[in-house]
């Protein structure tokens, strides 16, 4: 046997592969099995074309092998499925090919692993050995019956619609239609879930379009026939000609038309059993020719472009896609050097995958790095690299080190930037988001790239820098590729504009000016609020003793801020104020200060020298930091609604609790203790009720053991000093939430998708989405749908306009425009902030200076209570005067009733039993339900 395989050419592989898929099956003997098996992994490699083109074959074969109750069968079709796989031969699956074989045999594994599947970014056309070695888990995944099946199964049909766009072939899908087009046509009947089911539908209509094409495409029965047919009078045994015929179908099946391929794979076997006379080499090629014209697909037309005398440094064809979205299909790529491109389109259209695509060599017919060195700039700091100084930051990066760049050029490329001397030995990890940005661009510089990648280079950046980089660009011989949403710096760099086009990249030669005039309908680009799309933010509630929309709600007076490390301060006696008619733009060079004191502002960060910060005790904020990506960075593997169901789900908000807690250790680290408080009267058990008397607030205090008529008000100083501060902001936080009605608003599925539609985040990504897989806009609406969440009365913003397209920060503008509350932003985007605020706080030297004043305009706040965004049918008595709705909530201390108490309320509801809701409800005699005054203060029961 081992003699006889030795012998056979590779191209015999097909044939010897349904030899070996007979002798694998269960009915013989395990010994069979086994060799059988093992045969298939040699073949791997010994004609790893041939089995490529053979695995919509062999997964099956090897696959029904996995569970054998004998382990020699086991684990040799385990090894002989990882080496099939290995063989797909589509790098964008690479890494997840030991994945995809582990769950082959692993079930449990199959979610998991189709997450990662529809994370994947395809940047090649999807072929049959590719559809081989991911079907079987999609397949697997439609007939899944866990709990949250509907979300996989939904995901595997949204997964397969899209891989499917991305077939060329028709014949390359054949065999898997009749494996996934039962199944998607039993889902789209029977799903409860309708977006769900309208996915599936989808999947099926592509499906029965694909299954179309394969109607009018020759099957390889039809090959085998035209080839034998060629091949006839090169000889008269049958078997000779079966066989040649057969490995003839099988090269057509690789889409393997070269002549010399065949003239290896065919000749050798013909020659000696030639008909006399026959001119074997003739009758080959007239097969291959025909097999050819048997086997062609029309091809698409190619676009005419003008020429010029540029170097062309790429010019290719490609397809580019997650698993459960297209992004780019079959559409043309070309990049001259020193052209600089605009490359425009929404902000889930694919244009930072793109760039990071070339910038991995991932994308299909780009140059190898060796041919055209691309750099990507982006402003991070490499983990093993941030104990360094900025110069030593940059020298010893892997790149700089691989280009020979000595260490004076690093230094004078960061000084041409802006860098001072200092700086240069300043540590990496002291610098703010534009002089970040400038650390990114000085080390893409050095690496003396062809093709600059730059994605948002203008975020952070101060006016001066922003023309700096201007002049550079203009002056530099690189091709660029330019992601921004700066219509100004577009303006002044871009020769050309690559937009975004049913899923193909159209040139327009000229810059953003010259691109619109062409494309009236892109007018959002300059004018904001000409943009279509709409951000819903809800309306503040009110707060006590608040009348007017200049009246403070926020003071921080005579604040001083050194940041640790540091001799001098970063900010001195800072004064500033805000009401709920502000709006503030906060301006400064990179580095003056800014976040600080918007950290300062928030509370974020504390002062040098104490308590300078006084807030309204009611007062909601909502902070969206510079780098806003840190609020969901913990979260990435979970959707956006799990994450806001995390957040929310307990009434507070988990997220500003945490970041509260942690500014109270580290005042409590950095306070002194040399005051002892005085001590409570009895042991502390819980807090029950607030109240503001002098102009101080108190907190009525519950002991253990004691009845409630021994209750204390205790001021806030002093139940900090005695280690109840973290008490003290829980509570806060929770009368704040019910005074905006949030714990009335359950944190369903179904409420936090309508909440997240607001801000333009739909069901594909809000509920069956990962955070992992979302662009950078989209990250930013959900932080910003995050933020809303709670109807705060000030919005703090820190870059708003990082990572939003044209459109959606139009969206924002306009919401800004319309909302009740405070409004504070850094922005560097002076179209953005110039036409919304009025007052100025300018950062410069260690000072802040306030021009302008909040405007006193009519006071708009929201219902007192928030109103779910579902209808819920509430249950009434049926009276048309009745006040009380019975609408089951949460007892007074924020706790679900149980299912017995429920019922309860609720019959008492229907008697207008007062005291008996009261009781059910546990609100304590003088204190009034919050969301419920209805139900009185039980002073007359």
């Amino acid at each position: 046997w081992a003699a006889l395989t030795a012998r056979l050419a590779p191209s015999s592989a097909p044939r010897e592969l349904a030899a070996l898929f007979s002798a694998a099956e269960a009915e013989m003997p395990w010994q069979t099995r086994t060799a059988a098996l093992r045969r298939i992994s040699a073949l791997c490699s010994t004609a790893p074309q041939e089995v490529a083109a053979c695995l919509p074959q062999v997964t099956p074969a090897v696959t029904a092998c996995l569970w054998d109750t004998k382990k020699e069968v086991s684990a040799a079709a385990t090894e002989a499925l990882r080496e099939a796989f290995e063989l797909s031969g589509n790098r964008d699956i690479e890494s997840l090919l030991p994945s995809l074989a582990s769950a082959a045999r692993h079930p449990d594994e199959v979610p998991e692993c189709v997450h990662a599947l529809a994370a994947t970014t395809f940047v090649q056309s999807v072929d049959a050995p590719t559809l081989a070695v991911v079907v079987p888990l999609l397949s697997r995944a439609l007939s899944d019956r866990s709990a949250g099946a509907t979300a996989l199964k939904r995901l595997a049909a949204l997964t397969i619609c899209n891989m499917s766009k991305l077939v060329d072939d028709p014949r390359d899908a054949a065999p898997f239609l009749p494996k996934l087009l039962p199944g998607l046509a039993k889902l789209a009947d029977e799903l409860a879930d309708p977006e769900a089911r309208s996915v599936c539908e989808r999947s099926v209509e592509l499906m029965q379009r694909l299954e179309r094409r394969c109607a009018g495409a020759a099957d390889a029965d039809a090959i085998v026939a035209v080839v034998r047919t060629a091949l006839q009078p090169a000889t008269a045994e049958p078997l000779v000609l079966a066989h040649t015929a057969a490995v003839g179908a099988a090269l057509v099946g690789r889409k393997c038309f070269d002549p010399d391929a065949w003239t290896q794979a065919l000749e050798p076997v013909l020659a000696p059993w030639a008909t006399k006379g026959a001119d074997v080499a003739a009758l080959v090629d007239a097969a291959r020719l025909a097999a050819k014209d048997k086997a062609a697909l029309p091809d698409d037309e190619a676009e005419v472009e003008v020429e010029d005398n540029a170097e062309e440094l790429c010019n290719c064809t490609f397809t580019l896609a997650y698993g459960s979205k297209i992004l780019l299909h079959n559409t043309q790529l070309k990049l001259k050097r020193g052209y600089k491109y605009g490359l425009l389109g929404g902000n889930d259209s694919g244009k930072t995958s793109l760039m990071r695509s070339i910038a991995n060599a991932q994308l299909d017919g780009f140059p190898s790095p060796d041919q055209v060195r691309t750099v990507f700039v982006e402003a991070d700091i490499l983990g093993e690299l941030s104990h360094l100084a900025c110069l030593d930051y940059i020298f010893n990066d892997a790149r700089i080190q691989a280009c020979g760049v000595p260490r004076d050029e690093v230094a004078s490329m960061m000084l041409k930037v802006g860098f001072s001397e200092k700086m240069l030995s300043d540590p990496v990890t002291t610098l703010s988001g534009g002089w970040r940005m400038k650390l990114a661009l000085s080390r893409a510089m050095l690496q003396r790239a062809d093709v600059l990648l730059m994605d948002e280079p203008t975020n952070h950046l101060d006016h001066k820098s922003v023309e700096w980089l201007v002049s550079y660009l203009n002056g530099c011989r690189a091709c660029c590729m330019i992601v921004s949403h700066d219509t100004a710096f577009l303006d002044a760099v871009c020769t050309d504009i690559v937009h975004y086009e049913n899923k193909k990249l159209v040139r327009y030669r000229g810059n953003l000016t010259a691109f619109v005039a062409k494309v009236p309908s892109a007018v959002a680009y300059y004018k904001l609020e000409e943009t279509l799309v709409k951000f819903a933010f809800p309306q503040p509630g009110r707060l006590d003793g608040i009348t007017t929309t200049t009246k403070a709600v926020l003071k921080l007076e005579g604040a001083t801020f050194t940041w640790p490390g540091r001799d001098k301060p970063q900010l001195v006696d800072v004064h500033v104020k805000l009401s709920l008619g502000s709006r503030v733009v906060v301006l400064g060079a990179n580095g003056a200060g800014k976040s600080t004191l918007i950290k300062l502002v928030v509370g974020e960060n504390g002062p040098d020298n104490g308590d300078r910060l006084w807030r309204h005790h009611n007062l909601r904020i909502a902070y969206v930091a510079q780098h806003s990506f840190h609020h969901i960075e913990e979260h990435l593997d979970d959707s956006p609604v799990n994450y806001m169901q995390w957040r929310f789900g307990k009434v507070v908000d988990q997220e500003l609790l945490n970041q509260r807690i942690a500014e109270l250790d580290r005042r409590r680290a950095d306070g002194d203790d040399a005051e002892r408080p005085r001590p409570l009267p009895f042991t502390f058990e819980k807090l029950m009720g607030r109240r503001e008397k002098g102009g101080v607030i108190e907190y009525e205090v519950k002991f253990v053991d004691r009845p409630e008529r021994q209750n204390l008000y205790i001021d806030r100083d002093r139940l900090e000093k005695v280690g109840l501060a973290r008490e003290v902001i829980e509570f806060d936080m929770l009368v704040a939430a019910r005074a905006a009605g949030i714990d009335l608003i359950p944190c369903t599925t179904t409420e936090l998708q309508a909440h997240l539609d607001e801000f333009q985040l739909p069901q594909e990504f809000g509920t069956y989405g990962r955070i992992r897989g979302l662009s950078g806009g989209q990250k930013v609406k959900l932080v910003l749908a995050a933020a809303m969440w709670n109807r705060p009365h000030l919005l703090i913003l820190d870059e708003p306009t990082n990572y939003l397209d044209r459109d959606s920060l139009g969206a924002l503008s306009n919401s800004i425009r319309d909302f009740g509350g405070g409004v504070v932003m850094i922005s560097h985007a002076a179209e953005f902030y110039e036409p919304l605020c009025n007052e100025v706080w300018s950062v410069a030297d260690g000072r802040v200076e306030v021009s302008g004043e909040a405007a006193d305009k009519e006071l708009k706040v929201g219902k007192k209570k928030r109103q779910a965004k579902t209808k819920v049918d509430a249950k009434t008595t049926g009276s048309t005067n009745e006040e009380i709705k019975i609408v089951v909530p949460k007892d007074f201390w924020g706790k679900s009733l149980s299912k017995k108490d429920a019922r309860l309320y609720e019959k008492a509801a229907k008697k207008r039993d007062v005291p008996l809701m009261r009781k059910i409800l546990g609100v304590p005699k003088g204190k009034t339900m919050p969301g419920a005054p209805e139900l009185g203060d039980g002073s007359d029961s």
